[in-house]
């Protein structure tokens, strides 16, 4: 049984709900998996974890800070543990070109090149929004041709087969236990 560690940083919520369900799929395979929200848990890594899932919300371009810093603070060891980045932004949704170039910045700027990277479509939360920015997603969603504009309901476009897929790929490239 690995013990993984799935540390993320989050906006309004949808990479943290990713993340459960990362830390779910992991516990339905046999596992143990701890998730944390990197803006409460600093940027410490466990020293038990036989692998590590790092988990960031795209936002005006950019990955969360909390999660830029836990990676550069961490980098020796992502890259000697079994690790993957997972990587929370609407572009995901319809302009996977601009979410892989979202990473490829990420990687630039942390100096962390992991070998497994999941790219998931985020959501649209008009219902949680303040008015300013339920106005201005509804604008910059419009100027982009998607019909997604009633403010009165929630878009969620997280594929979770995916998410679940994911997940399992990074599962089956651990190291096998010992006997």
């Amino acid at each position: 049984m690995a013990s993984i560690y799935l540390p993320f940083g989050t906006v309004e919520g949808q990479t943290a709900r990713i993340a459960e369900y990362i830390a779910y799929v992991i516990r339905e395979h046999g596992h143990e998996a701890r998730t944390a929200d990197l803006q409460t848990a600093g940027d410490v890594l466990p020293g038990d974890c036989d692998g590590v899932i790092v988990g960031a919300s795209v936002h005006m371009g950019r990955h969360e800070g909390s999660v830029t810093d836990f990676v550069r603070a961490n980098r020796a060891a992502l890259e000697r543990l079994p690790s993957a980045l997972f990587s929370v932004s609407l572009a995901a949704h319809g302009d996977e070109g601009s979410a892989e170039d979202y990473v490829e910045k990420f990687e630039a700027e942390t100096g962390w090149r992991p070998a497994h990277v999941g790219l998931f479509a985020g959501a649209l939360l008009y219902t949680r929004y303040g008015f300013l920015k339920r106005h201005m997603m509804k604008r910059i969603t419009s100027s982009k041709g998607s019909p997604d504009t009633d403010l009165s309901r929630d878009y969620v476009y997280t594929e979770w087969d995916g998410v679940r897929r994911f997940t399992e790929d990074f599962l089956a490239g651990l190291p096998a236990a010992d006997a």
